[in-house]
């Protein structure tokens, strides 16, 4: 087995003990958990200082899981999917599939399919949606690579993966689509 793939291998089986993970996403560093497991998503936000019911965005490995996510899918969306080129995140109506604290005050989660490999192997190896929450404190400024991750972020998580850890490639944040009136998505954030 190659180094990726033990990499992997390493945050699925952590991700499966509802184990706080600290690995690279596709837009920055991110503290991650199981979607579905909501004593994970408070051991998340209270490391990352978060209030309950801030929601944060849950990575998914392919369309069956992004249905399971939401209440409503837009007609449109699967080809939107198909044709994203960049990150972007679909803010849509939360399903009560997620942990509770993933859904915002108004009922909605945003998911997002991720292009980048390591996220989309860890993603459909753990058959569950990734939260995907900058590794920051709250307020504190987003690390767009390893090396601006907080040290007490570090210590704090269960599992830090060993990927890109030297990568100083920086992205932007993802685009931000959201289901608006009519159930049409509106571009929120380019």
């Amino acid at each position: 087995m190659n180094r990726f793939q033990q990499e992997v291998e390493a945050a699925v089986d952590a991700l499966l003990l509802q184990q706080v993970v600290l690995y690279p996403t596709d837009t920055v560093w991110g503290l991650g958990c199981d979607a579905e497991a909501p004593p994970a998503v408070k051991q998340l936000y209270k490391l990352k200082g978060r209030e309950a019911g801030k929601p944060s965005i849950v990575l998914v490995a392919d369309w069956a899981m992004l249905k399971r996510y939401t209440t409503n899918v837009p007609d449109e969306l699967e080809a939107m999917l198909a044709a994203d080129t960049r990150p972007t995140t679909y803010i849509l109506p939360a399903s009560r599939a997620l942990a509770p604290d993933l859904v915002g005050p108004d009922g909605t989660v945003g998911l997002r399919l991720p292009k980048d490999e390591f996220c989309h192997k860890v993603v459909r190896r753990l058959g569950h949606g990734l939260v995907s929450t900058s590794a920051n404190k709250a307020g504190e400024p987003t690390p767009a690579v390893y090396a601006e991750v907080d040290p007490a972020i570090v210590r704090g998580a269960d599992h830090v993966v060993d990927w890109r850890q030297d990568d100083a490639t920086r992205t932007a944040p993802s685009r931000v689509v959201r289901l608006g009136e009519g159930g049409k998505l509106e571009v929120v954030r380019e």
